[in-house]
């Protein structure tokens, strides 16, 4: 099973964890945003498009939770001090729109 995390959380980060946490073949371990952890859960758990979450979404000190998992929720703006590393991460979609070169990515 691949060790996933998730850099972004806007619309198509939002889905890719949805849909990360419906497939068996990923383990999705963290996810990084800037924004209010509080104000993530709310818009995980309601969308416009997507409508409401049936899964149950709450911010808790160690990070997010959903159905009683919880998920690390990291808050860093450089993409070169996350944690991938240390937290043994496989693959890490990156859905914040900023990195458009496969350059910028590396």
């Amino acid at each position: 099973m691949a060790r996933v995390a998730i850099n972004g959380l806007g619309r198509i980060g939002r889905a890719a964890f949805k849909i990360i946490l419906e497939r068996n073949d990923l383990e999705l371990v963290a996810v990084n945003d800037l924004i209010d952890r509080a104000d993530l859960a709310y818009l995980i758990k309601y969308d416009t498009v997507y409508r409401r979450y049936s899964k149950t979404v709450e911010v808790t000190p160690q990070g997010l939770r959903v159905d009683n998992v919880t998920y690390q929720l990291l808050s860093e703006k450089d993409p070169a001090k996350l944690p991938w590393g240390d937290l043994g991460i496989d693959t890490v979609f990156e859905c914040t729109g900023v990195f458009t070169k496969k350059e910028d990515l590396m």
